[in-house]
Formats: C-alpha cells, sequence, structure tokens
C-alpha cells in the first residue's frame, strides 16, 4: 500500500524569514481534480506538530480533520489554516459508495520527492494533492487504496470562539502562532502594536507556516493584533494580551472573522 509520509519544517532561526504575497482565497460550487493519500494513524499518530507551526492539534481544535499539501497548494506556507472541502470520485473500487464530502484544515506539508525512482512523486509540482490524517482518508475511501482520485474545493472555515495568539521567543525577539482563525482560515499579514509603542501598527514577517516574528521588546506592555487573511479581510484584537503577559502562554481574542 503507497503511504505518504510528511515532516515538519523547523527553522534554522527565527531570522530565516519568509515572504510571500498575499493571494485571494476563492470560495465557490466550482470543484477541482486532485489525488489524495494518507498518513500516520487512526489516533492521529504522526499528524500532530507538522510544518504549518501548530502543536497538539487536538488542543487547538483542529483534531484529525487535517491535511497536509503538496508545494503547489501549500504555497511556501500561506495555506496553512486554510479550509477544504474533499470527495472521492471515479473510482468505484476504492471510493466508499454515499460517503459524501469531508472538510478538513491544513496543518503541514507534503514534501516533493525529486530522487529516483520517486521523480513522479504525488507531491512534487504542478501536482494538487492531500495528504489527509488517516481518519478522514478511509471517511471516503478504504484503507487499502494508498491513493485515490478526489475533487476538492475551498470552504469557510467554522471555528469557536476567538483568534488565537500563542507567545513564544524571548525579551529581544517575539514569536506569534496565530490560530483558529475563521472563515478564510489562511492568514496573510500580522501586526503588532504595544501600548506604550510610539508607532502605530508594527508589520510582522512570517517565519514559516502560521508563525510571525518581530525583534522588538514588548515585555511589561499589553499587546494588540491586525490580522489580514488572504480574502483581504483585515481585524484587529485590542490588548488581547495583558501586561503581564508571558512566553508559551496563549492569549484568545474576543472575536473572529
Amino acid at each position: 500500500m503507497v503511504m505518504a509520509r510528511c515532516h515538519s519544517l523547523v527553522p534554522l532561526a527565527f531570522l530565516m524569514v519568509l515572504f510571500v504575497p498575499a493571494l485571494s482565497s476563492e470560495y465557490g460550487d466550482e470543484w477541482h481534480t486532485a489525488h489524495a493519500t494518507f498518513y500516520g494513524d487512526m489516533q492521529g499518530g504522526e499528524t500532530m506538530q507538522g510544518a504549518c507551526g501548530y502543536g497538539d492539534l487536538n488542543e487547538q481544535g483542529y483534531g484529525l480533520e487535517t491535511t497536509a499539501l503538496s508545494t503547489a497548494l501549500y504555497k511556501n506556507g500561506e495555506s496553512c489554516g486554510a479550509c477544504f472541502e474533499i470527495k472521492c470520485v471515479n473510482d468505484e473500487k476504492w471510493c466508499i459508495a454515499n460517503a459524501g464530502t469531508i472538510k478538513v484544515t491544513a496543518t503541514n506539508f507534503c514534501p516533493p520527492n525529486y530522487e529516483a525512482p520517486n521523480l513522479d512523486h504525488w507531491c512534487n509540482p504542478p501536482k494538487e494533492h492531500f495528504d489527509l490524517s488517516m481518519k478522514m482518508f478511509t471517511t471516503i475511501a478504504y484503507y487499502k487504496a494508498g491513493i485515490i482520485p478526489v475533487e476538492y474545493r475551498r470552504v469557510p472555515c467554522i471555528k469557536s470562539g476567538g483568534i488565537k495568539f500563542e507567545l513564544k521567543g524571548n525579551p529581544y525577539w517575539l514569536l506569534v502562532l496565530v490560530y483558529n482563525v475563521g472563515n478564510a482560515g489562511d492568514v496573510s499579514q500580522v501586526s503588532i502594536r504595544a501600548s506604550n509603542s510610539a508607532s502605530a501598527w508594527q508589520p510582522m514577517s512570517r517565519v514559516w507556516g502560521q508563525n510571525w516574528v518581530t525583534a522588538s521588546n514588548f515585555l511589561g506592555q499589553p499587546l494588540s493584533f491586525q490580522v489580514t487573511t488572504t480574502d483581504a479581510k483585515t481585524l484587529q484584537f485590542y490588548n488581547v494580551a495583558p501586561s503581564n503577559w508571558q512566553f508559551s502562554q496563549t492569549y484568545q481574542a474576543n472575536n473572529n472573522f
């Protein structure tokens, strides 16, 4: 049976900044063709963490309804957090009859493989491919299929509660993971502002996935965030983290997209 393996992408340092232009999220009735495999086990083994920078997907609200994306769909991490509806098609042997569709959130990256004999690897550009959690794959297809033809479309992300901001780093730099984002789900730009800051909104830089960094020292100041999603919608979240915020803590806004 063919199984794909996804690997977490950890930056060598926070200064390895990836600049990606904003792209528009597209919703609608049009379905696109792709293929799907799975990785991990039924309990989500190997699907936690991942290239998008998320941690325990169960604690963060994504659960096992997740997928890794091929290079063409991953878009250097900008698609992290995007939601897709997927169905198994055109394979009477392996598609489960009347299974309907699944909805998943992008939380990982399916890396290409350019070494022979894998030059035609399913995650190599320009192929559009989903490496689903095993639970999601076996919802629409039989386990032994390994790889299946699918159709997919972008759908709005339905999230409970406000956007969440996990803070990491040290007094010299601040790393912020933005997650639980509703509607578009994927974030194209983040800015930060502290109460004692002389400037207005200070743009942050994407490090990898949905992790954003600033080299400013904001210790002892309440933090506000401005978030823009790939459908060009922007919201401000004021005083999300109080003045006594701490590293390795998560703070939740009162609203969402």
